[in-house]
């Protein structure tokens, strides 16, 4: 557990959240005031850029690093905390769509990124409450097959030894549900209080002799030359990394166009006590299952059930946030249909088209990256650290990404979030039949 939990507490810049209420190192930072000078400037204070900001003072670079809002305000702080292996897409997709060498590369890199992030932790001794362990779990009989396939094929062809099949009822005993058909156990991944490290990570770029300002809104990108903020002020920078995902609307139309907000939600329930919690999940390990739209949960420190379920797409929060994740989480576990359910938020993501990461040196001296459609809590913070070593002249992990198909989404400026909310629907409807 993070700290004693205060139902009041909490910054009023973050999302009323459970991770709010037990954040560790809630400073505040100066808003930009006046022309600053840097040799790159980070725009976005989540886990992309912070791990920039921090590999990049690292190497020696003077950074400023403007954040809007406040550090983690965005998804790093509001999301389901679940550090999964791989990417977003499996192998499977990937070997068809890239071919087996980058297939491969991209395995490989997402290994790192599950070591960068523990050794972040580590490192820097962030406390964010991790715990390893994570559960995959099919929601329809008819991918119970290709489900322990999969994981034999981890094993098999790329040497991952740290996953194991899970047949129905062995994932009922895991998860202390009967609703699913099969699932795999993997060690390797973990689960994590996602503010908290987002916090860590800020404190350890400041140490590392970068420069954090919040409150400080980027209107324009000058092309070599750095970025305009809201109020007169400018950072001087010949490099500029943008680093907002989902919040980077009129800074760059490319990425807007390739990376699409949509908002997702996350409950917290009052303590269910040990008891409970091991009838639930006894190893505490997170969950996450099958759906397009995925439901994905965990225990916390303090024994609540965190579940997230349920998407929007550009049309708004639901009325009744608790209600709307609820019911999802009811499905799941009819048991708790009589807990208290103390928080509800929601947050941002950004998503692609082929649920790919987007990263890209769009012209010499602007670097962007986003779109991690889930996989952020490892992902974010690898791009993070690629986009320093690509400025420093090192782009062979960096490519590897940048070669990744990400399409343009249809439809226009105008156009594209209905068409996707269409589209989403009916994959949402999908996953019932």
């Amino acid at each position: 557990m993070s700290g004693p939990l205060d139902l009041e507490a909490g910054a009023p810049a973050h999302a009323p959240s459970y991770y709010a209420a037990t954040a560790n190192g809630l400073v505040a930072r100066p808003r930009l005031q006046g022309t600053v000078k840097a040799d790159v400037c980070v725009v976005g204070g989540g886990y992309t850029g912070l791990s920039a900001a921090l590999h990049l003072a690292e190497a020696g670079r003077k950074v400023v690093l403007v954040e809007a809002n406040q550090v983690g305000w965005g998804a790093s702080g509001r999301n389901g905390g679940q550090l999964h292996s791989g990417q977003r897409r499996d192998q499977v997709w990937l070997e068809r769509r890239v071919g087996l060498d980058d297939a491969r590369r991209l395995w490989r890199l997402g290994e790192d990124a599950k070591a960068l992030v523990r050794g972040l932790i580590d490192r820097h001794a962030i406390a964010c409450d991790w715990v390893p362990g994570l559960i995959d779990v099919v929601h329809k009989a008819s991918l119970a097959a290709d489900e322990l396939a999969y994981a034999e094929k981890l094993r098999r062809d790329y040497g991952y030894e740290e996953i194991e099949g899970l047949d129905r009822d062995q994932v009922a005993a895991a998860i202390g549900t009967p609703r699913y058909f099969a699932g795999f156990r993997d060690r390797g991944a973990g689960h994590l209080h996602p503010l908290n490290f987002a916090l860590g990570l800020a404190t350890a770029a400041e140490t590392a002799g970068a420069v954090l300002h919040e409150h400080t809104r980027v209107v324009r990108v000058i092309e070599g030359r750095g970025v305009e903020t809201e109020g007169g002020g400018r950072v001087e920078a010949e490099t500029v990394v943008l680093a907002g995902n989902g919040y980077l609307s009129g800074l760059d139309p490319d990425t807007e166009a390739r990376v699409l907000p949509i908002r997702n939600y996350i409950l917290a329930t009052e303590p269910l006590g040990r008891e409970r919690c091991d009838a639930l999940i006894p190893n505490r390990e997170a969950v996450s299952d099958s759906r397009f739209v995925v439901r994905y949960w965990r225990l916390s420190g303090d024994g609540r059930m965190l579940f997230g379920g349920g998407e929007t797409f550009g049309l708004g929060d639901p009325r009744d946030m608790k209600a709307f994740v609820r019911h999802h989480m009811v499905e799941v576990y009819p048991q708790l249909a009589d807990v208290r359910v103390d928080f509800a938020w929601g947050g941002t993501l950004g998503i692609t088209q082929t649920r790919t990461p987007f990263l890209r040196r769009q012209r010499p001296g602007l670097y962007a990256a986003g779109g991690y459609s889930g996989q952020g809590v490892s992902i974010a913070v690898l791009a993070g650290q690629l986009m320093a070593d690509a400025i420093a002249g090192d782009t062979g992990r960096f490519d590897v990404f940048a070669r990744l198909p990400v399409p343009r989404f249809p439809g226009g400026r105008r156009f594209r979030a209905p068409l996707l909310s269409l589209a989403m629907t009916w994959f949402a409807l999908r996953d019932r039949l």
